[in-house]
């Protein structure tokens, strides 16, 4: 895991308070198709430099950069989540290993 990475945050056009995080530069189409279709356009929120330490609203930096090494990207979702939202982030973390 790096010590800091430049990361970009998108919101989902479909989905209230989920979030996607990925290494700044990152193209929309390398990430998994079906995270793709679920997701929607993606609107993009912010940039920022992340380091382990640092607390987000609903994670770490730590979680974040270990996803984004493992799968790319980092997929945030509501308190709220629908069946089937669960489902895709059981199995796009389940295919990556």
């Amino acid at each position: 895991m790096k010590q800091r990475e430049f990361v970009s945050v998108f919101r989902s056009s479909r989905k209230a308070d989920t979030y996607i995080f990925v290494r700044r530069g990152q193209k929309w189409d390398e990430l998994p198709e079906g995270l793709r279709g679920i997701f929607g356009q993606p609107v993009h929120a912010m940039d920022l430099l992340l380091t382990p330490e640092k607390k987000l609203a609903r994670t770490t930096g730590k979680q974040v950069l270990e996803a984004i090494e493992e799968k790319d990207f980092f997929l945030q979702l509501s308190d709220e989540q629908d069946d089937y939202m669960t489902e895709l982030k059981r199995r796009l973390e389940s295919s990556r290993k």
